[in-house]
Order: C-alpha cells, then structure tokens, then sequence
C-alpha cells in the first residue's frame, strides 16, 4: 500500500434509526469505501485482502477522531467547494 492514501470524511448523515458516517479511502487507482459505526466495507476497487483488514483497523483505531471530523463537515460548503 502506498504512503499516499487519501481520506475523505462524510458529514453525520441519518436514518430513521441511526446516524451513520462514511469513509473513503484512495489510492491512486484505488477505492475503498466503509461506513460506521461497525466500519462495514461498501465498496472497494483496488485493494487487497490485506490492505483493507489495515484500513479497518485503521479507522477502529481512529473512530473518534472520525466521528470528529464528520461533525466539522458542511454539506453545502462542501458542495460549493469551499471547506
């Protein structure tokens, strides 16, 4: 895996029942997309076996500081381009 993933955050988005945030992994020609809580793998396009078991532990590891980032999103600003 290169030294070069990029992260991408969603905002807190919710359901009826529950709140849910996306993450989003690249890597040159490489995707991956999960989502939490349960970090639950959506999509993935590139990546090993073994390369998203480290993403998962990754964003185990990570959640709050996800879930942190996912607060400061704004759909709109985002959409607009601005961050």
């Amino acid at each position: 895996m290169s030294s070069e993933i990029k992260m991408s955050v969603s905002s807190m988005t919710r359901t009826k029942d529950s709140k849910a945030v996306y993450v989003m992994f690249s890597d040159n020609e490489k995707t991956a997309e999960f989502s939490l809580p349960g970090v639950n793998l959506i999509s993935n396009r590139g990546f090993s076996d073994e390369e998203i078991d480290q993403l998962k532990d990754y964003i185990n590891n990570e959640a709050d500081s996800i879930y942190a980032l996912a607060k400061q999103v704004n759909p709109m600003k985002a959409f607009m381009g601005d961050r």
